[in-house]
């Protein structure tokens, strides 16, 4: 047999593995990852919220950190004036990047009437409200108690929307089992006909130890993905429920705990090359009051703790939260650009950096630049968007 005789009978052979690796795992999907989601109870929700969470984050920050140099000692690291001056323009710019009405734990168990008139003046508020990159709500689980709520406010929130923005998601709390997803699709399959409405969304929250680990042994979420297709933009980590389903005490619940940990770890690996996002949790310690400045240090050491682990998005619940959040996603931009710009141009060929990178390595540097420029914690002409895009192995560039 000749060696192109051999190929082709290994092209034959390998033809369906070839075909499900390229459907299974499609790359990156060319879009900005927000930093956070903003999780605002739906009864709470108006024409003015994110207006008015940049505005609460502001007058946190004039409360407590005027200057650079007040945050600073807050957080105990080094912040140059011009971290403080973006983060700032941050608030002022865009202090939201990912806004989710709540329809589930923000806002309860409330007679039908309730929820009904919530979800309709919602859907309207939403369509004339300042929009955000990301945007969408969160509808109670497919569980049985709550199934038939989850879908009538979904559907009269979708009805009352009118258009329907790219940037539109769903997300699917407290998922317990792959037939969920399928039910999910299957909803908002129904729905696009009912109402002509473009391809939905949706994001799993992984809250549950089902999600983790099924009842048979295996592990459940690289099948919810598959079962989701395309429909599945994101996984997000649930703090409080899926530490305290685990029988953890709640003064130990936290983003850092062990059981989180492992969590997240099979997320990531279920969602490695999928082009599905992954989002940490939330912490409950919220900056109120006298603990302002404790919070603070917390939030910024858990949002640090996540961009080290490769996970970019996080909750945040309280608008005092988002001068931390922005603090600490700028910081770890700034200090890590010079050395991913020196390691890109010595990839390209120009210059040495004493790295010898391959090129994963040197498309997790491009994307590390991406994400920092999105976000805005940095700015630079150095590269071509269209370069970094190629590098980082995106279909496009963000606009």
């Amino acid at each position: 047999m000749s060696l192109d005789d051999l190929v082709t009978e290994l092209d034959r052979r390998l033809a369906a593995a070839d075909a499900a690796l390229t459907a299974d795992y499609r790359g990156d999907r060319g879009v900005r990852q927000p930093v956070h989601t903003v999780y605002v109870p739906a009864d709470r929700y108006d024409v003015r919220t994110v207006e008015d969470w940049g505005a609460q984050a502001r007058a946190a920050m004039d409360e407590y950190a005027g200057s650079a140099a007040d945050l600073a000692k807050i957080l105990n690291v080094e912040l140059a004036d011009d971290v403080y001056d973006r983060v700032r323009a941050k608030l002022e710019r865009e202090p939201i990047e990912d806004l989710r009405i709540d329809f589930e734990d923000g806002y309860g168990n409330r007679p039908d009437e309730e929820e009904d008139a919530a979800a309709i003046a919602a859907a309207e508020i939403f369509a004339a409200g300042e929009q955000t990159p990301y945007q969408g709500l969160r509808i109670k689980s497919l569980e049985a108690p709550t199934r038939r709520r989850a879908v009538r406010t979904l559907d009269l929130f979708l009805k009352h929307l009118g258009a329907i923005g790219d940037g539109f998601v769903i997300t699917l709390p407290k998922v317990t089992s792959v037939e969920q997803v399928e039910a999910m699709v299957h909803v908002l399959e129904t729905l696009e006909r009912q109402r002509s409405l473009p391809p939905l969304k949706f994001e799993i929250q992984v809250e549950t130890p089902q999600a983790i680990l099924g009842a048979d042994g295996t592990a459940l979420i690289a099948r919810m993905i598959k079962a989701g297709g395309e429909r599945v933009t994101g996984l997000h980590y649930g703090t409080y429920d899926y530490s305290a389903s685990l029988g953890v005490a709640a003064a130990y619940q936290s983003m850092e705990h062990p059981v989180a940990d492992h969590a997240k770890d099979v997320m990531q690996l279920a969602a490695a090359g999928t082009g599905v996002f992954v989002s940490d949790g939330s912490t409950n310690v919220l900056p109120v009051g006298d603990a302002v400045r404790d919070a603070w240090r917390l939030h910024f050491r858990l949002v640090r703790r996540s961009l080290a682990r490769g996970i970019y998005q996080g909750w945040d619940m309280h608008p005092a939260q988002l001068p931390t959040r922005f603090a600490a996603t700028y910081l770890f931009y700034r200090e890590g650009f010079d050395q991913a710009a020196q390691r890109l141009r010595a990839y390209l060929g120009d210059g040495e950096s004493g790295y010898l990178d391959e090129p994963a390595t040197a498309a997790a540097l491009a994307g590390f630049v991406l994400r920092g420029i999105e976000c805005g914690a940095i700015e630079t002409s150095e590269f071509d968007d269209h370069d970094l895009a190629r590098l980082a192995r995106r279909a496009a560039p963000m606009p």
